[in-house]
């Protein structure tokens, strides 16, 4: 594969990254009943990474590819079952932030290559589009590991309190 091959395919992943982000955040928003500030946190970035799916759409477009409809569909299917794992264990807020966290991480070093892989194509307005993208999540990032503390915290003293719901 030649480097504009290789950048288009791995903008396409990027496109079924961010569908499976919005499906496990949106997920997780709508479980989280008593952490207010998690819960508003991944909500802000819900929308900013609605707002990455547009601007990888515009990306797309403008290289005359399309998306892959089947890795959108594993990533949401991925989503789902992560999300349903999840459900099932006494201490879903806190696997549930740290399994943000690692994800955050996991787009950082994504769109760290697809910056490389797009100036490699010519695509230097892509690159662009990507180190925008990129600041938003190390800003998620950097607000999870600086908030996973405080809400292991939280679980742990619903955890030991009587008669009080701490796992969502």
């Amino acid at each position: 594969m030649n480097y504009t091959e290789n950048y288009h395919d791995w903008l396409r992943d990027a496109h079924a990254m961010e569908k499976q982000a919005e499906s496990m955040l949106e997920k997780m928003a709508s479980r989280l009943e008593h952490y207010p500030d998690l819960k508003a946190r991944i909500e802000q970035h819900i929308i900013e990474t609605r707002q990455q799916q547009q601007l990888l759409d515009e990306v797309i477009d403008r290289n005359g590819i399309s998306n892959s409809i089947v890795k959108d569909a594993v990533s949401k299917l991925a989503a789902f079952g992560q999300a349903m794992g999840g459900m099932m264990t006494p201490d879903e807020v806190v696997k549930g932030a740290i399994s943000g966290y690692v994800f955050e991480h996991f787009e950082i070093a994504c769109y760290t290559s697809l910056i490389a892989a797009a100036k490699l194509a010519g695509d230097h307005d892509g690159a662009a589009v990507f180190a925008k993208i990129l600041e938003q999540e190390k800003a998620m990032a950097e607000w999870a590991i600086t908030h996973l503390a405080d809400v292991t915290e939280q679980f742990m003293i619903r955890s030991d309190a009587p008669d009080t719901e701490a796992k969502k």
